[in-house]
């Protein structure tokens, strides 16, 4: 499992050291809502991360899980957990890519995702359009680094990006889904992924939680806004 933090990163992250220590967003309430609901989603799902593991496994011989460190709460970096969707060597073909396409390097650095990503595997296609390549960050859940529903997980870099709302985000854990998940997804820009995650933070309540996560079952049945 590979993670992954530059030195870029490392210095962004020394530049929010100011941010005032907190409790994570919605205490207690939040936190056993969120370990109750992965157990269960767990257990539900099982069969299927068997049948994922197996498929990426064949397909060619690499590793299952994918872990590249995100910002959590207070700062606290953690290995976010994928299924693996791409090539083995995806930062070298990244590099290129954007090197030779001039258009596609303009579309990274204001979104920082792909509509056409050339690391992006055939079965990794399929799972990105139903989100089930996120169904490992339930473990993340159950450990404490994320949330059920929460901001967007970002890199150390895109802290910078967040400026005003990066203490904002730095309140709560982030979440397997969110505002984000379910108002668009890759179809919303930054700046508007930005502000939903402000949003959510500033007034959030259980049911809203309960209202997010039952949105974003349509939203994945349908593959709105699915990279």
């Amino acid at each position: 499992m590979k993670q992954d933090l530059d030195v870029g990163e490392i210095a962004t992250l020394s530049s929010f050291r100011r941010v005032r220590a907190t409790k994570p967003l919605g205490g207690v309430r939040k936190r056993l809502f969120d370990v109750g609901g992965a157990i269960v989603l767990l257990f539900l799902f099982s069969p299927l991360f068997a049948l994922i593991a197996i498929a990426i496994k064949l397909s060619d011989r690499g590793s299952v899980f994918y872990g590249h460190l995100r910002v959590g709460h207070n700062e606290k970096t953690f290995a976010c957990l994928k299924f693996r969707t791409m090539v083995p060597d995806s930062s070298r073909k990244l590099a290129a890519h954007l090197a030779a396409n001039p258009a596609a390097l303009a579309e990274w650095t204001a979104t920082r995702k792909l509509k056409n990503d050339v690391r992006v595997t055939p079965i990794g296609r399929v799972l990105r359009k139903l989100s089930l390549d996120e169904l490992p960050q339930l473990l993340n859940v159950l450990r404490g680094e994320m949330s059920l529903v929460g901001p967007r997980p970002i890199v150390g870099e895109e802290m910078l990006l967040y400026g005003e709302y990066a203490e904002s985000y730095l309140r709560s854990r982030p979440g397997l889904t969110g505002k984000w998940q379910v108002s668009g997804r890759s179809d919303t820009t930054y700046e508007e992924r930005v502000r939903l995650d402000n949003t959510y933070v500033h007034n959030w309540t259980l049911s809203g939680d309960v209202w997010i996560i039952l949105k974003t079952v349509t939203v994945v049945l349908f593959a709105k806004g699915a990279c």
